[in-house]
Protein backbone atom coordinates (compact mmCIF):
# COMPACT_ATOMS: atom_id res chain seq x y z
CA UNK A 1 0.00 0.00 0.00
CA UNK A 2 1.26 3.28 -0.83
CA UNK A 3 1.07 5.80 2.02
CA UNK A 4 1.47 9.41 2.44
CA UNK A 5 -0.09 10.30 -0.89
CA UNK A 6 -2.35 13.64 -0.74
CA UNK A 7 -5.77 14.20 -2.70
CA UNK A 8 -4.89 17.13 -4.75
CA UNK A 9 -6.87 20.11 -3.70
CA UNK A 10 -9.71 21.18 -6.88
CA UNK A 11 -8.17 24.80 -8.37
CA UNK A 12 -11.00 27.19 -8.62
CA UNK A 13 -11.62 28.28 -12.21
CA UNK A 14 -10.73 31.68 -13.33
CA UNK A 15 -11.27 32.80 -16.77
CA UNK A 16 -9.08 35.53 -16.34
CA UNK A 17 -6.33 33.15 -15.02
CA UNK A 18 -4.44 32.88 -11.81
CA UNK A 19 -4.74 35.82 -9.03
CA UNK A 20 -1.84 37.52 -9.31
CA UNK A 21 -0.52 40.95 -9.32
CA UNK A 22 2.54 42.34 -11.36
CA UNK A 23 3.82 45.88 -10.78
CA UNK A 24 7.04 47.49 -12.69
CA UNK A 25 7.73 50.15 -9.58
CA UNK A 26 5.54 52.24 -11.79
CA UNK A 27 2.10 50.62 -12.85
CA UNK A 28 0.49 47.50 -12.68
CA UNK A 29 -1.68 44.77 -13.35
CA UNK A 30 -4.31 42.99 -10.87
CA UNK A 31 -6.38 39.72 -11.46
CA UNK A 32 -8.54 38.84 -8.21
CA UNK A 33 -10.39 35.94 -7.03
CA UNK A 34 -14.12 35.31 -7.36
CA UNK A 35 -15.61 38.46 -5.39
CA UNK A 36 -18.93 39.77 -4.69
CA UNK A 37 -20.47 42.90 -7.23
CA UNK A 38 -19.16 46.17 -6.34
CA UNK A 39 -16.11 44.79 -4.35
CA UNK A 40 -13.26 47.67 -3.12
CA UNK A 41 -10.14 46.65 -5.43
CA UNK A 42 -8.69 49.04 -2.88
CA UNK A 43 -8.84 47.07 -0.33
CA UNK A 44 -7.80 43.82 -2.45
CA UNK A 45 -4.68 46.49 -3.24
CA UNK A 46 -4.62 47.09 0.69
CA UNK A 47 -3.97 42.88 1.70
CA UNK A 48 -1.98 42.79 -1.04
CA UNK A 49 0.51 45.53 0.34
CA UNK A 50 -0.30 48.67 -1.48
CA UNK A 51 -1.49 51.24 0.44
CA UNK A 52 -4.19 53.81 -1.30
CA UNK A 53 -2.67 56.52 -0.87
CA UNK A 54 0.32 55.47 -2.32
CA UNK A 55 -1.18 53.78 -5.81
CA UNK A 56 -4.44 54.11 -7.52
CA UNK A 57 -6.88 52.48 -9.95
CA UNK A 58 -7.27 53.50 -13.32
CA UNK A 59 -8.68 52.63 -16.52
CA UNK A 60 -11.80 50.43 -16.46
CA UNK A 61 -11.55 46.89 -15.15
CA UNK A 62 -11.99 43.53 -17.42
CA UNK A 63 -14.98 41.60 -16.03
CA UNK A 64 -15.42 37.73 -15.96
CA UNK A 65 -18.47 36.25 -14.54
CA UNK A 66 -19.41 32.17 -14.43
CA UNK A 67 -21.71 29.75 -12.63
CA UNK A 68 -20.09 27.61 -10.44
CA UNK A 69 -22.30 24.84 -11.47
CA UNK A 70 -25.98 24.61 -12.73
CA UNK A 71 -27.86 26.61 -10.93
CA UNK A 72 -25.65 27.27 -9.06
CA UNK A 73 -23.86 30.97 -7.78
CA UNK A 74 -22.79 33.26 -9.66
CA UNK A 75 -18.60 34.20 -8.97
CA UNK A 76 -16.96 37.14 -10.81
CA UNK A 77 -13.19 38.06 -11.07
CA UNK A 78 -11.79 41.21 -11.68
CA UNK A 79 -8.71 42.06 -13.72
CA UNK A 80 -7.44 45.99 -13.56
CA UNK A 81 -4.63 48.17 -13.93
CA UNK A 82 -3.06 50.39 -11.00
CA UNK A 83 -0.20 53.00 -11.30
CA UNK A 84 1.88 54.62 -7.75
CA UNK A 85 0.23 57.69 -7.22
CA UNK A 86 2.49 60.62 -8.80
CA UNK A 87 0.26 63.66 -9.24
CA UNK A 88 1.52 66.29 -6.84
CA UNK A 89 0.25 69.56 -4.99
CA UNK A 90 -0.60 72.27 -6.49
CA UNK A 91 2.46 73.73 -7.92
CA UNK A 92 2.69 77.69 -6.43
CA UNK A 93 1.72 75.80 -3.10
CA UNK A 94 4.55 73.44 -3.48
CA UNK A 95 6.95 75.90 -4.20
CA UNK A 96 5.56 78.39 -1.48
CA UNK A 97 6.24 75.44 1.04
CA UNK A 98 9.85 75.01 0.55
CA UNK A 99 11.21 78.62 -0.27
CA UNK A 100 12.62 79.57 2.84
CA UNK A 101 11.33 83.24 3.93
CA UNK A 102 14.13 85.41 4.72
CA UNK A 103 14.90 89.35 4.65
CA UNK A 104 17.43 90.49 2.69
CA UNK A 105 19.78 93.22 3.05
CA UNK A 106 22.32 94.67 0.43
CA UNK A 107 26.02 94.11 1.76
CA UNK A 108 27.60 96.83 3.40
CA UNK A 109 30.75 96.24 2.04
CA UNK A 110 32.13 94.65 -1.16
CA UNK A 111 35.38 92.70 -2.18
CA UNK A 112 36.92 93.59 -5.29
CA UNK A 113 35.43 90.30 -6.78
CA UNK A 114 33.12 87.94 -8.34
CA UNK A 115 31.06 85.11 -7.68
CA UNK A 116 30.36 83.07 -11.04
CA UNK A 117 27.34 80.37 -9.86
CA UNK A 118 27.01 77.35 -12.65
CA UNK A 119 23.23 76.27 -12.56
CA UNK A 120 23.33 73.04 -14.21
CA UNK A 121 21.18 70.22 -15.45
CA UNK A 122 18.11 70.72 -13.07
CA UNK A 123 15.99 68.84 -15.64
CA UNK A 124 13.18 69.79 -14.19
CA UNK A 125 10.35 67.02 -14.31
CA UNK A 126 12.14 63.92 -14.61
CA UNK A 127 11.94 61.42 -11.73
CA UNK A 128 14.72 59.31 -10.78
CA UNK A 129 16.43 57.51 -7.54
CA UNK A 130 16.64 60.94 -6.47
CA UNK A 131 12.86 61.30 -6.37
CA UNK A 132 10.27 63.34 -8.35
CA UNK A 133 9.54 67.40 -8.57
CA UNK A 134 8.98 68.03 -4.36
CA UNK A 135 12.64 66.11 -3.72
CA UNK A 136 14.00 68.47 -6.52
CA UNK A 137 12.02 71.69 -5.17
CA UNK A 138 13.43 70.99 -1.93
CA UNK A 139 16.72 70.49 -2.82
CA UNK A 140 16.77 73.80 -5.02
CA UNK A 141 15.70 75.35 -1.39
CA UNK A 142 18.41 74.53 0.71
CA UNK A 143 20.96 74.81 -1.95
CA UNK A 144 19.83 78.30 -2.48
CA UNK A 145 19.62 78.96 1.06
CA UNK A 146 23.71 77.79 1.31
CA UNK A 147 24.25 80.13 -1.83
CA UNK A 148 22.69 83.09 -0.54
CA UNK A 149 24.59 82.34 3.28
CA UNK A 150 27.98 82.17 0.91
CA UNK A 151 27.27 85.25 -0.71
CA UNK A 152 26.93 87.22 2.32
CA UNK A 153 30.08 85.66 3.48
CA UNK A 154 32.50 86.61 0.49
CA UNK A 155 30.94 89.94 -0.14
CA UNK A 156 31.22 89.79 -4.11
CA UNK A 157 30.66 92.92 -5.87
CA UNK A 158 29.18 90.52 -8.87
CA UNK A 159 27.31 87.67 -9.59
CA UNK A 160 27.19 85.78 -12.59
CA UNK A 161 24.75 83.28 -12.63
CA UNK A 162 25.40 80.73 -15.44
CA UNK A 163 22.61 78.84 -17.15
CA UNK A 164 24.73 75.98 -18.15
CA UNK A 165 21.84 74.04 -19.58
CA UNK A 166 19.27 71.13 -19.27
CA UNK A 167 16.63 73.25 -17.05
CA UNK A 168 13.84 70.91 -17.93
CA UNK A 169 13.58 67.67 -19.03
CA UNK A 170 11.16 68.05 -22.01
CA UNK A 171 10.01 65.11 -24.07
CA UNK A 172 11.46 64.86 -27.10
CA UNK A 173 14.77 63.81 -26.58
CA UNK A 174 16.60 60.42 -27.28
CA UNK A 175 14.44 58.66 -24.45
CA UNK A 176 11.31 60.38 -25.62
CA UNK A 177 9.33 57.05 -24.68
CA UNK A 178 10.37 56.94 -21.49
CA UNK A 179 10.45 60.25 -20.30
CA UNK A 180 6.58 60.76 -21.47
CA UNK A 181 6.36 57.66 -18.48
CA UNK A 182 8.16 58.58 -15.92
CA UNK A 183 8.02 62.64 -16.08
CA UNK A 184 5.46 63.82 -13.18
CA UNK A 185 5.31 67.49 -15.21
CA UNK A 186 3.74 68.36 -18.19
CA UNK A 187 6.03 70.57 -20.48
CA UNK A 188 4.07 73.56 -19.43
CA UNK A 189 4.53 72.85 -15.59
CA UNK A 190 8.25 72.21 -16.33
CA UNK A 191 8.73 75.33 -17.96
CA UNK A 192 6.66 77.42 -15.09
CA UNK A 193 8.75 75.61 -12.33
CA UNK A 194 11.91 76.69 -14.10
CA UNK A 195 11.03 80.46 -14.77
CA UNK A 196 9.58 80.69 -11.57
CA UNK A 197 13.00 79.32 -9.89
CA UNK A 198 15.53 80.89 -11.65
CA UNK A 199 13.44 84.19 -11.02
CA UNK A 200 13.30 83.82 -7.69
CA UNK A 201 16.89 83.17 -7.73
CA UNK A 202 17.83 86.11 -9.03
CA UNK A 203 15.43 88.28 -6.89
CA UNK A 204 17.15 87.11 -3.63
CA UNK A 205 20.89 87.56 -5.20
CA UNK A 206 19.97 90.76 -6.46
CA UNK A 207 18.66 91.91 -2.91
CA UNK A 208 22.23 91.62 -1.61
CA UNK A 209 24.67 91.97 -4.52
CA UNK A 210 23.00 94.92 -6.88
CA UNK A 211 24.89 93.88 -9.81
CA UNK A 212 23.87 90.16 -11.29
CA UNK A 213 24.83 89.19 -14.82
CA UNK A 214 22.34 85.91 -16.26
CA UNK A 215 23.68 83.77 -19.51
CA UNK A 216 22.07 80.95 -20.64
CA UNK A 217 22.35 78.82 -24.08
CA UNK A 218 21.15 75.87 -25.50
CA UNK A 219 21.32 72.22 -24.24
CA UNK A 220 20.36 68.79 -25.63
CA UNK A 221 16.97 68.61 -23.28
CA UNK A 222 15.87 72.20 -24.22
CA UNK A 223 16.07 71.85 -27.79
CA UNK A 224 13.47 71.79 -30.00
CA UNK A 225 13.11 68.64 -31.45
CA UNK A 226 10.58 67.05 -33.48
CA UNK A 227 10.69 63.47 -33.32
CA UNK A 228 14.11 63.58 -31.87
CA UNK A 229 15.45 65.26 -34.64
CA UNK A 230 17.12 69.11 -33.51
CA UNK A 231 14.69 71.58 -35.99
CA UNK A 232 15.47 75.49 -35.63
CA UNK A 233 18.38 77.31 -34.84
CA UNK A 234 20.50 76.69 -31.96
CA UNK A 235 18.68 79.50 -30.12
CA UNK A 236 15.78 77.60 -30.66
CA UNK A 237 15.68 76.78 -27.17
CA UNK A 238 13.74 76.71 -23.73
CA UNK A 239 16.53 77.79 -21.65
CA UNK A 240 17.11 80.54 -23.87
CA UNK A 241 13.45 81.19 -24.01
CA UNK A 242 13.33 81.52 -19.84
CA UNK A 243 16.13 83.57 -20.13
CA UNK A 244 14.56 86.16 -22.94
CA UNK A 245 11.16 85.80 -20.60
CA UNK A 246 13.08 87.28 -17.24
CA UNK A 247 14.80 89.92 -18.93
CA UNK A 248 11.42 91.35 -20.07
CA UNK A 249 10.17 90.65 -16.12
CA UNK A 250 13.85 92.22 -15.11
CA UNK A 251 13.50 95.46 -17.59
CA UNK A 252 9.74 95.99 -16.22
CA UNK A 253 10.48 95.70 -12.27
CA UNK A 254 14.35 97.22 -12.56
CA UNK A 255 15.98 94.43 -11.09
CA UNK A 256 19.64 94.91 -11.94
CA UNK A 257 20.41 91.88 -14.34
CA UNK A 258 22.13 91.66 -17.40
CA UNK A 259 20.79 89.17 -19.25
CA UNK A 260 23.54 87.30 -22.42
CA UNK A 261 22.85 84.31 -24.72
CA UNK A 262 24.24 83.05 -27.70
CA UNK A 263 24.21 84.56 -31.62
CA UNK A 264 21.71 83.28 -33.27
CA UNK A 265 23.83 80.14 -34.63
CA UNK A 266 26.11 79.73 -32.07
CA UNK A 267 25.80 77.02 -28.92
CA UNK A 268 28.26 78.94 -26.79
CA UNK A 269 29.01 82.35 -25.61
CA UNK A 270 32.16 84.11 -23.30
CA UNK A 271 31.71 86.99 -21.06
CA UNK A 272 34.42 89.16 -19.57
CA UNK A 273 33.85 89.12 -15.89
CA UNK A 274 36.19 91.66 -14.06
CA UNK A 275 39.12 90.73 -16.67
CA UNK A 276 38.53 87.28 -16.23
CA UNK A 277 37.45 85.71 -19.69
CA UNK A 278 34.51 83.03 -18.93
CA UNK A 279 33.36 81.04 -21.69
CA UNK A 280 30.22 78.62 -21.56
CA UNK A 281 29.11 75.91 -23.31
CA UNK A 282 26.42 72.89 -22.42
CA UNK A 283 28.79 69.89 -23.89
CA UNK A 284 26.33 67.88 -25.23
CA UNK A 285 28.51 68.56 -28.56
CA UNK A 286 30.74 65.58 -27.60
CA UNK A 287 29.73 61.83 -26.72
CA UNK A 288 32.32 62.11 -23.77
CA UNK A 289 33.75 64.23 -21.27
CA UNK A 290 37.61 63.81 -22.46
CA UNK A 291 36.33 65.25 -25.69
CA UNK A 292 35.62 68.70 -24.47
CA UNK A 293 39.26 69.80 -23.87
CA UNK A 294 40.05 68.88 -27.44
CA UNK A 295 36.52 70.76 -28.81
CA UNK A 296 37.56 73.85 -27.13
CA UNK A 297 41.31 74.31 -28.59
CA UNK A 298 39.75 73.71 -31.93
CA UNK A 299 37.23 76.03 -31.37
CA UNK A 300 40.04 78.57 -32.07
CA UNK A 301 40.40 77.45 -35.74
CA UNK A 302 36.62 78.35 -36.15
CA UNK A 303 36.76 81.53 -33.91
CA UNK A 304 34.19 80.45 -31.83
CA UNK A 305 32.78 81.97 -29.12
CA UNK A 306 34.66 80.15 -26.85
CA UNK A 307 38.11 80.93 -28.40
CA UNK A 308 39.56 83.47 -26.65
CA UNK A 309 38.15 81.71 -23.32
CA UNK A 310 40.79 81.68 -20.41
CA UNK A 311 37.57 80.02 -17.95
CA UNK A 312 35.24 77.35 -19.72
CA UNK A 313 32.40 76.07 -17.78
CA UNK A 314 30.28 72.72 -18.97
CA UNK A 315 27.37 70.77 -18.00
CA UNK A 316 25.63 67.46 -19.49
CA UNK A 317 27.72 65.30 -17.61
CA UNK A 318 26.54 65.90 -14.10
CA UNK A 319 30.19 65.04 -12.17
CA UNK A 320 32.09 68.10 -10.88
CA UNK A 321 35.68 68.28 -13.06
CA UNK A 322 38.58 70.76 -12.86
CA UNK A 323 41.43 70.56 -14.85
CA UNK A 324 43.88 73.00 -16.23
CA UNK A 325 44.50 73.12 -19.63
CA UNK A 326 47.54 74.81 -21.10
CA UNK A 327 48.12 79.14 -20.95
CA UNK A 328 46.50 82.27 -23.37
CA UNK A 329 48.87 84.44 -24.97
CA UNK A 330 48.79 86.51 -21.83
CA UNK A 331 50.28 83.77 -20.04
CA UNK A 332 47.59 83.07 -17.72
CA UNK A 333 46.42 79.57 -17.39
CA UNK A 334 42.99 77.91 -18.81
CA UNK A 335 40.78 75.98 -16.43
CA UNK A 336 37.64 73.81 -17.97
CA UNK A 337 35.11 73.63 -15.05
CA UNK A 338 32.80 70.66 -15.97
CA UNK A 339 29.70 71.81 -13.57
CA UNK A 340 27.32 68.97 -11.33
CA UNK A 341 23.90 68.41 -11.84
CA UNK A 342 21.28 69.27 -9.63
CA UNK A 343 18.71 67.10 -11.02
CA UNK A 344 16.74 64.19 -8.93
CA UNK A 345 19.34 61.05 -10.89
CA UNK A 346 20.23 59.45 -14.00
CA UNK A 347 19.57 55.90 -13.55
CA UNK A 348 20.15 54.62 -17.17
CA UNK A 349 23.59 56.65 -16.60
CA UNK A 350 24.10 54.94 -13.63
CA UNK A 351 23.20 51.20 -14.60
CA UNK A 352 25.03 51.43 -17.92
CA UNK A 353 28.14 53.02 -16.45
CA UNK A 354 28.41 51.91 -12.91
CA UNK A 355 28.94 55.71 -11.75
CA UNK A 356 26.89 58.30 -9.73
CA UNK A 357 27.70 61.22 -8.12
CA UNK A 358 26.11 63.92 -5.76
CA UNK A 359 24.28 66.58 -6.77
CA UNK A 360 24.80 69.58 -6.28
CA UNK A 361 26.26 73.38 -7.30
CA UNK A 362 29.08 74.04 -8.40
CA UNK A 363 30.55 77.76 -7.29
CA UNK A 364 33.89 79.64 -7.89
CA UNK A 365 35.21 82.99 -7.69
CA UNK A 366 37.12 85.19 -9.55
CA UNK A 367 39.54 89.02 -8.61
CA UNK A 368 40.30 91.47 -10.45
CA UNK A 369 43.64 91.70 -11.46
CA UNK A 370 44.34 88.12 -10.01
CA UNK A 371 44.87 85.00 -12.44
CA UNK A 372 42.09 82.14 -11.22
CA UNK A 373 44.08 79.16 -9.74
CA UNK A 374 41.13 76.61 -10.39
CA UNK A 375 39.50 76.38 -6.72
CA UNK A 376 35.42 75.71 -6.67
CA UNK A 377 33.18 74.99 -4.31
CA UNK A 378 30.27 72.49 -4.87
CA UNK A 379 27.60 73.16 -2.41
CA UNK A 380 25.71 69.59 -1.52
CA UNK A 381 22.31 69.14 0.42
CA UNK A 382 22.20 65.86 2.00
CA UNK A 383 18.94 63.67 0.16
Amino acid sequence: MLENLSVAPKQPYNPLGAVAIEFDGTAGTATTPPLPEGADFHQFLIDAGYPPDQYEVVGTPRTSRWQQREGGEWLTAYRFQFRRITSIPDLPTLYAEAKRKSKLKPLKTVTDKAMVVCWSDLQIGKVDHRGGVEQLVERVAQTKAMLLEKVKREKPKQIVVLDVGDLIENFSNAANLQQLRTNDLSIMQQLDLAATIIWDLLKDLAAIVPDIIYASVGSNHCQWRVQKQVVGTPTDDWGVFIGRQLARLAQETNLPVRFFEPATHDESLTLDVLGHRIGLIHGHQVSRPEGLPDFWRKSSFGNSPISAAQILVSGHFHHLRVTELGIDSAGVSRFWVQAATLDNGSGWFMRTSGEDSRAGLVVFTVEKGRPFTGKVDKLVVCD
